[in-house]
C-alpha cells in the first residue's frame, strides 16, 4: 500500500523520488507508467532494507563531538563520495563513522596514511556495491520482468531475497578482509627481512616488481568478432592471470584488456609470465613487460617513472613475448629455466636515455 495511516510508506516515497528524476531527465509519463506496469520502477523495497535515520547533525556539532577539525571531516565525507552542498546535515550512522575516524587518528595513525586508506575503502567497496546491484538487477530483476510478474509481487519478491542475502555480505567480507590483511602483514615481515635498509628510508617509496600485461591487436579482433566474444576472451584473459598468478603477487588493477600486476620476488613473477603466455597460443595473444625498481604506492596504486617505463616495455613486446628490463636480469641472473635474449638499447616514449631490454624464454 502506498499510503499508510495517512502518510506515504519509505517506498512509495522513494518511488515517487525516482518518478521525479526521470521527469527531470525528459521521460513523458507514459513511459513511466509503461515502465511501471513492467516492473522496471521496482525499487522501494530499499527503502525497507536501509532505512534513512530522520534525526541529523551539523558538520560543527560533529567536529565539537569528536575533535576533528570541520574541514578534515569535510575532506573525509569528499573522500567518501558525498555531494557537501547537498548533505551538510549528518545523520547517526554518519556521525558513527566519524567517531571511528576520530579513535584511528587519537590512537596515532599518520593523518597522511589515514586518508589514503580510507580512499581505497571507499573505492573498493564502492566497486563492491556496484557489482551487487548490476548483477542482481541482470540475474534477478530482468527474468523477473521478462517473466511478467506483477510490479507488487515482483518488488515483493525481490525484497524478500535481497533480505535473505544481505546479511550474508558482511561476513563474507570480513572473512574475506582477515584473510588477505593476514596474507599481506607475512608478506611484509618478509619484505623488511629482504630489503636493505636504505630503501627502507624512501617514505612512500617501495621496491617492487612491476608487470603489465595485455592483448596484442584487441582493438581489430573486437571489430572482426563482435564485442561479446571479445568480452568472453577478456574474461578467460583475467581469470587465467588471477588463477596462475604466484601467491605472493597481486593484481593492481584492470584496465579493459590490460593487467597491471606487482610482486615482491622478480624471479617467480618472470617465470609465471613465461608458463602465462603459453596458455595463450591463439590470437589474440598476450604480451608481457616487466621492470623493477623503486615506486610511489598511494591509495592503493603504484605510481612514479618506472611504473610510466614499465608500461613502456610491454608496448615494445611482440605478441607472446616476455619483455624484461636489464634491472630484472640482475635482480634474477641466477635462476634456472630462464634464457634472456638481449635486444639492444631501445628508445622508449618519455624517456631521454636508452633501456637495455631482453626477450625471456624458458630455457
Amino acid at each position: 500500500m502506498p499510503v499508510r495511516r495517512g502518510r506515504w510508506t519509505a517506498a512509495a516515497a522513494a518511488q515517487a523520488r525516482v518518478v521525479a528524476r526521470m521527469r527531470e531527465r525528459g521521460h513523458s509519463l507514459e513511459d513511466l507508467k509503461r515502465a511501471g506496469r513492467e516492473g522496471r520502477l521496482a525499487f522501494g523495497f530499499t527503502e525497507e532494507l536501509f532505512p534513512q535515520p530522520e534525526e541529523q547533525a551539523t558538520i560543527e556539532q560533529v567536529a565539537q563531538e569528536t575533535g576533528l577539525e570541520p574541514e578534515l571531516i569535510e575532506r573525509i565525507l569528499a573522500i567518501l563520495g558525498t555531494p557537501l552542498e547537498r548533505e551538510r546535515l549528518l545523520n547517526p550512522h554518519d556521525v558513527q563513522a566519524l567517531r571511528h575516524c576520530a579513535r584511528v587518528l587519537a590512537a596515532g595513525f599518520p593523518l597522511v596514511a589515514f586518508l589514503q586508506l580510507v580512499r581505497v575503502y571507499a573505492q573498493s567497496l564502492r566497486r563492491i556495491a556496484d557489482a551487487e546491484v548490476r548483477l542482481f538487477h541482470l540475474y534477478v530483476h530482468e527474468p523477473l520482468i521478462r517473466d511478467g510478474i506483477p510490479e507488487l509481487e515482483m518488488a515483493e519478491e525481490m525484497g524478500d531475497l535481497a533480505e535473505d542475502l544481505l546479511p550474508l555480505a558482511s561476513p563474507l567480507i570480513d572473512y574475506l578482509h582477515t584473510r588477505y590483511l593476514r596474507f599481506f602483514l607475512e608478506q611484509d615481515v618478509i619484505g623488511h627481512m629482504e630489503a636493505d635498509l636504505d630503501e627502507a628510508a624512501h617514505l612512500g617509496q617501495v621496491p617492487v616488481t612491476l608487470c603489465f600485461i595485455d592483448l596484442t591487436g584487441f582493438t581489430r579482433y573486437t571489430e572482426e568478432e563482435g564485442d561479446l566474444e571479445a568480452l568472453d576472451v577478456i574474461e578467460n584473459f583475467v581469470e587465467t592471470v588471477e588463477g596462475t598468478l604466484p601467491p605472493e603477487a597481486t593484481i593492481v588493477k584492470t584496465i579493459g584488456d590490460e593487467v597491471m600486476v606487482v610482486s615482491p620476488d622478480a624471479a617467480s613473477l618472470t617465470e609465471w609470465a613465461v608458463a602465462l603466455l603459453a596458455r595463450f597460443p591463439e590470437r589474440p595473444q598476450p604480451r608481457v613487460g616487466i621492470h623493477f625498481a623503486k615506486a610511489v604506492y598511494r591509495d592503493g596504486d603504484y605510481f612514479g617513472t618506472h611504473v610510466n617505463l614499465a608500461h613502456r616495455v610491454v608496448t615494445r613486446a611482440q605478441a607472446g613475448e616476455v619483455m624484461v628490463t636489464d634491472r630484472v636480469t640482475e635482480a634474477i641472473a641466477e635462476r634456472e629455466g630462464l634464457a634472456f635474449e638481449p635486444i639492444g638499447e631501445v628508445n622508449l616514449k618519455g624517456f631521454p636515455t636508452p633501456t637495455p631490454l631482453f626477450v625471456v624464454r624458458a630455457a
